[in-house]
């Protein structure tokens, strides 16, 4: 499957931290605890793909300094190609990110002033025509992006992440042209399955995922107007959650694409986001498919049917 990437790549710090809230004091020594890295959900999300063996490309803004020197040295030690990556931006964004034995995470984003680039899809045309899939993060370079691509009939999937209002202004193009859409219930206003629900009703998407943490995934199947509600999946300790959504949204695509059905589809990419937080870092510990299949195999992950929504409020 051939897949273009468009979104943030950054360099990221991850600090293990005792415990939330943080504690004031002078100087702690979190021995092992602290390590910076390339992510960002553009190479995080292109890396998994890679990983489950896809052709992809990954387009994105950096700046002509040592952070973005690292990204592009990165980009190159692990086979991906950076004809597309627009040396742009006054500096590269950096991010930091705590995160606690709990799987409990924050996160601090300098995007520096990549909020201010436009993708100009001259650059792309050829590279998307030749696509199965685009993926468009929901950043503001993407926008110009999203209405030319639905137009040469691309399907487009993304992900927004964190969702409090279903007229979310930042994200509301996003969720109107997005054909596979992910985000996540931290701070749902509703229960998930009324928010779902609600979200079928007001977007066309044929697929909809909101992720649940340790209580699994709901989906939304357009195809045959059901919502599904998938436990998690439990493969070993949990290291660190940050990039769990991210490796989520790449293992369903993947296998979506390739012919699954969205059930199954989602149950192995339960399986692989399970795999991935036994590491830290985001970008790390994405397996092949043939690991996630050996864990399918024995796989317990129980799926339900969500039959009756009633209004809130």
């Amino acid at each position: 499957m051939r897949v273009i990437v468009s979104g943030l790549i950054n360099i990221e710090t991850t600090l293990k931290v005792r415990e939330f809230p943080i504690n004031y004091y002078p100087i702690d020594y979190p021995f092992f605890g602290i390590k910076s890295d390339v992510s960002g959900v553009a190479y995080n999300v292109g890396k998994a793909l890679l990983a489950l063996e896809n052709d992809i490309q990954i387009t994105s803004f950096i700046g002509e300094d040592e952070e973005g020197k690292r990204i592009l040295s990165k980009l190159e030690n692990e086979k991906i190609g950076n004809q597309f990556i627009y040396h742009e931006l006054e500096e590269t964004p950096v991010t930091v990110a705590l995160y606690d034995e709990e799987g409990r995470r924050q996160i601090y984003c300098d995007l520096k002033d990549i909020q201010e680039k436009n993708m100009d899809f001259t650059r792309l045309e050829a590279a998307i025509k030749d696509s199965d899939l685009v993926v468009l993060c929901n950043i503001n370079f993407n926008r110009s992006l999203l209405k030319k691509v639905k137009k040469i009939g691309k399907l487009i999937a993304s992900d927004v992440h964190v969702l409090s209002d279903i007229d979310d202004e930042y994200n509301k193009e996003f969720l109107e042209y997005a054909d596979i859409l992910f985000l996540s219930d931290e701070q749902l206003p509703c229960s998930a399955e009324q928010f779902i629900f609600e979200m079928k009703e007001k977007y066309l998407s044929k697929i909809i995922v909101i992720g649940l943490g340790k209580k699994g995934v709901l989906l939304y199947e357009r195809s045959d107007d059901t919502i599904y509600r998938l436990e998690a999946a439990h493969v070993g300790d949990v290291v660190n959650t940050i990039g769990a959504g991210d490796a989520l949204f790449s293992c369903f695509i993947n296998y979506y694409m390739k012919g699954y059905s969205a059930v199954e589809a989602l149950t192995r990419a339960e399986i692989f986001a399970a795999l991935k937080i036994r590491c830290n870092g985001a970008a790390n510990g994405f397996s092949s498919e043939d690991i996630v299949e050996k864990y399918y195999k024995n796989s317990e992950v129980v799926v339900r049917k969500v039959t009756c929504i009633h209004k809130e409020g």
